[in-house]
């Protein structure tokens, strides 16, 4: 029955999931935490932080996590979580698949129609909205902190949120020197 829900919930976020990984984020949190509960809040902000250190998408690396360890927290042994994590994967990506062999038979000759230029026009102010959902929904006090619970960590956490989005921002520091940097200070600071 888990593989059944697994494959569903991905392929619908696989559907739906317009403007890639970073916009899935938050359905897959819809979905994984709060619908089903297969994780904690804490569980899947861990996933998100090795999806994106991982080579690939981050939508797709957080559906193969998922499965994975989705299927071995219900009680099954390390061999079915690898076959959960390939049905995530495959049913996060079967959609895109069949849409873009679809669609591409269509685009290149229609992409230049009003219909097809207004469509495009609807859906990008909706993918920027999808990103930022992915941004709040990793704004909370799983990374945060909480200053009533731990000033401490509130206060580093959100210096580090600060120093980070500056360096990217203004200084174009690469997001792998961050990612090390950022690592190495948790490691002294906490």
């Amino acid at each position: 029955m888990i593989f059944l829900q697994l494959f569903y919930t991905f392929f619908k976020i696989g559907l739906f999931g317009f403007g890639g990984g970073y916009a899935m984020l938050s359905m897959i949190q819809g979905e994984v935490v709060t619908r089903y509960g297969w994780l904690t809040a804490q569980e899947f902000t861990d996933i998100v932080a090795i999806s994106q250190m991982t080579p690939g998408p981050i939508g797709i690396n957080s559906a193969t996590y998922v499965g994975y360890s989705t299927v071995v927290e219900a009680g099954y042994g390390m061999a079915w979580g690898i076959v959960g994590s390939c049905i995530a994967t495959f049913a996060v990506v079967l959609p895109s698949f069949i849409l873009m062999l679809t669609i591409s038979k269509f685009f290149i000759k229609y992409q230049k129609h009003p219909a097809v230029e207004a469509v495009f026009s609807g859906l990008r102010p909706a993918v920027v909205g999808l990103l930022a959902s992915a941004a709040l929904v990793l704004m909370n006090t799983e990374n945060f902190g909480s200053p009533q619970q731990d000033l401490y960590s509130f206060i580093i956490s959100c210096f580090l949120f600060a120093g980070t989005f500056i360096a990217s921002r203004r200084y174009k520091i690469s997001p792998i020197l961050l990612i090390v940097l950022c690592g190495a200070a948790g490691a002294l600071l906490y």
